[in-house]
């Protein structure tokens, strides 16, 4: 006998926290919109259909498109490589394909205009004056960079559960391999690769610490300079939802392209891998193709980094004040990794154990965060503190509430996948033994909970030590955390008092990095 709460008992401290994380994602939303909506029908005829931001559009696809090209011209021929062929070190070479998720953006960036100038690396060092790399293609190759990993894991993961049957029928009919790839592991390909462009596409979207030291012109960098300049928070707010709708677009259209087709095997037997390919001679130009991209993804920060450390290291007051700003971003970070994990259980709870149309809106709310833009997130909680909660503005608690709602979704993961893994028998045996239902929750499922609490809390934290949008816009006057100080200090040119900075945030991001591979070294 399987035991299914009643929907309509629901206990209280699963509804109402459930009810809160609602009202928490949407309430900001709304004063954005209700902010937007202040100016008069000519001032917003004015505002949305300015021929700029037809221009802000444009670079912003251009942008998007361009990012998600070269993240696939690098990440699916490693997958590839990793999965398909004999390449020696395989392993070693999925590794180094991750390890670029250490490297945010921004210091990719940071690392990038370090390069060129009068005043860059290659100019102090072998006393030639590059080209600053800045503007698009500046930006393509900062974002691309930092964001072909996601792809690489979700086109690894689908070349691993790719039927070597459906390769070997089309080569038993005389296809060549190029052609068995184009039209046979290509299509099955299509669910890996949307999912990887649409996390991809997103974080382009939302990003404006790379775009911004590179000084290109989109969506993003347009309300930044709004915000930064207090110019206008009216066209702000206009910009943010016209950000949104180009979001929940591509949400909506991968969703969409995703659900219309069917990949799953219709036949009997089993599924089972290829044989990997040999490559004979195409091992060597394979791994120059691999030692290109880890030069530059890896290569390139690393070395900037140890020469802005080491060859021309800045005053020692600035190694000093890492440990100190170090802090000042953990002192936020932890709490709000801890909230977001506390409101994660109940929603994680009801939509496992009281499915429901309540319960699915509320998993559904609870994604709004992680989805929208982080510029638009912050700039709603701006006009929120603003309008209704003026003591929030420009609080710890308020960067905090908004780190809750970016990283609610990330908590939710492992946490309802510990939550699906727990029987649900449990809960009928401890109300047998006289346990309520509170007693029930607290003693028996939350012991049970743990390890997706803890992965949820860390994973939230680290991604908290890093993030810079939402902490730009919502920290109080002079609480810079690491992310900010790398930020504003590559803003001035100020690239050697940077990178003491950057450097902490790599270090520490590795720590991410680092449980990824333990993981993969145990399969």
């Amino acid at each position: 006998m399987v035991f299914k709460p009643a929907r309509h008992r629901i206990p209280p401290y699963i509804l109402w926290p459930s009810v809160l994380v609602i009202v928490l994602m949407t309430l900001p939303l709304f004063y954005l919109v209700l902010r937007a909506l202040q100016a008069d029908w000519a001032t917003v005829q004015h505002l949305v259909f300015r021929p700029r931001n037809l221009d802000l559009m444009l670079n912003t696809l251009r942008l998007m498109f361009g990012v998600a090209a070269v993240c696939t011209a690098i990440a699916l021929p490693l997958a590839w490589l990793v999965v398909k062929t004999d390449l020696p070190g395989r392993r070693w070479v999925t590794l180094l394909a991750v390890m670029p998720l250490a490297v945010p953006g921004y210091v990719m960036a940071y690392a990038l205009l370090s390069v060129g100038g009068f005043h860059g690396v290659s100019a102090l060092w072998f006393g030639v004056r590059l080209p600053r790399i800045q503007g698009y293609w500046g930006a393509t190759i900062a974002l691309s960079l930092y964001t072909f990993p996601y792809l690489f894991l979700n086109l690894r993961a689908a070349l691993h559960g790719l039927d070597a049957n459906l390769e070997e029928s089309a080569a038993s009919l005389g296809y060549s391999r190029w052609h068995i790839f184009r039209s046979v592991t290509l299509p099955h390909l299509l669910p890996a690769m949307l999912a990887g462009w649409l996390v991809i596409l997103l974080y382009t979207l939302g990003d404006f610490g790379a775009i911004a030291l590179m000084r290109y012109e989109v969506f993003s960098y347009a309300i930044y300079t709004q915000i930064s300049s207090a110019s206008d928070r009216i066209y702000a707010a206009w910009l943010s939802l016209m950000l949104l709708a180009m979001a929940l677009t591509f949400v909506a259209l991968e969703a969409f392209v995703v659900h219309k087709k069917k990949y799953a095997r219709t036949g009997s037997g089993a599924a089972r891998q290829a044989r990997p390919m040999r490559l004979g001679w195409m091992a060597l130009p394979a791994w120059l193709f691999v030692l290109a991209v880890v030069l530059v993804s890896l290569g390139l920060p690393s070395l900037i980094l140890t020469y802005w450390l080491v060859l021309s290291p800045p005053d020692i007051s600035f190694f000093t004040d890492v440990p100190v700003t170090f802090l000042r971003s953990a002192s936020a970070a932890i709490p709000a990794a801890i909230l977001a994990a506390l409101l994660a259980i109940p929603v994680a709870y009801l939509s496992v154990r009281y499915p429901s149309r309540l319960a699915a809106a509320v998993e559904r709310t609870a994604y709004i965060g992680y989805s929208i833009p982080p510029l638009t997130l912050g700039l709603a909680l701006v006009f929120f503190s603003l309008h209704t909660a003026h003591f929030l503005y420009q609080t710890v608690p308020l960067l905090i509430l908004g780190w809750v709602m970016a990283t609610l979704a990330l908590a939710l993961g492992p946490i309802r996948s510990s939550l699906l893994q727990t029987r649900p028998n449990l809960e009928e045996s401890a109300q047998s033994l006289g346990h309520g239902p509170l007693s029930t929750f607290f003693r028996v499922m939350l012991p049970r909970l743990n390890r997706g609490v803890i992965t949820g809390v860390v994973l939230v934290f680290v991604f908290l030590m890093k993030e810079l949008p939402i902490t730009f816009l919502l920290r109080p006057t002079g609480y810079d955390t690491l992310a900010v100080t790398v930020f504003t200090r590559t803003t001035e040119g100020m690239y050697a008092e940077a990178a003491p900075f950057a450097a902490a945030i790599v270090v520490f991001s590795s720590l991410t990095v680092a449980l990824m591979l333990s993981r993969e070294s145990k399969r």
